[in-house]
């Protein structure tokens, strides 16, 4: 089967940390990579060549690589910064990633979402577009993207105000409005909404925060 075969009903960890976090070091990363595949993940979402190169290496699943800067700028909101050029783009081509993962919103770019994907396509991988509206979405499924994903919504100035869960109002959305298989991302904490996830549509659901970022996690239950 195919990757995209591959991930539908699925659940991808997003295993990934911030330079200046002690699980950023790489036997860190490897360590959490295999904990979350022995669980069940059925796909990576890393950040970075290095965890790219690592995830291809040891594990048999299909890879979604990004880029981050080492620390967000204060105005983080406001500027692409997830994959935001051709040179991040090349570099996680060049480790072996399954799925580029770029930022797909309408914030001013030095780089068009079209000729994103065509850097992407040219190297017979996937694109995942990450968007924060339902125009969004309906704008990268247009250009080409062979996944939207609702990574940011909620973490934009056109998407804000924050829900408190998912956004499956957008996800039902997207489900509904393009031909494009749809995942699910961000602030999913509870397996229910895993459930409902699929249940409106999803072709696969990815958990970060909730299992791989104990910081987080600690201050869920500190800050109850």
């Amino acid at each position: 089967m195919g990757i995209l075969e591959n991930l539908c009903g699925k659940v991808i960890v997003s295993s990934q940390a911030m330079p200046d976090e002690p699980l950023y070091k790489e036997d860190c990363m490897l360590a959490m990579m295999q904990s979350v595949i022995n669980g069940g993940a059925a796909g990576l979402r890393v950040a970075g060549a290095r965890d790219v190169r690592n995830a291809k290496k040891n594990f048999s699943v299909p890879v979604i690589g990004l880029t981050k800067p080492e620390k967000l700028p204060e105005n983080w909101m406001e500027i692409v910064y997830i994959t935001p050029t051709l040179k991040e783009v090349k570099e996680l081509i060049k480790a072996g990633a399954d799925i580029i993962a770029f930022d797909g919103t309408a914030r001013k770019r030095d780089i068009s979402v079209k000729e994103m994907i065509a850097e992407i396509h040219k190297a017979n991988r996937l694109a995942m577009a990450d968007i924060s509206t339902i125009e969004e979405g309906l704008i990268c499924a247009e250009q080409g993207a062979d996944i939207i994903s609702t990574t940011l919504s909620g973490y934009t100035m056109e998407s804000l105000p924050a829900k408190n869960e998912p956004d499956f109002e957008l996800l039902e959305k997207l489900v509904k409005e393009t031909n494009k298989p749809v995942i699910l991302e961000g602030r999913i904490w509870e397996p229910k909404e895993v459930k409902k996830a699929f249940e409106l549509g999803a072709h696969s659901v990815v958990i970060g925060s909730a299992i791989t970022r104990p910081q987080l996690i600690t201050k869920r239950f500190i800050n109850y």
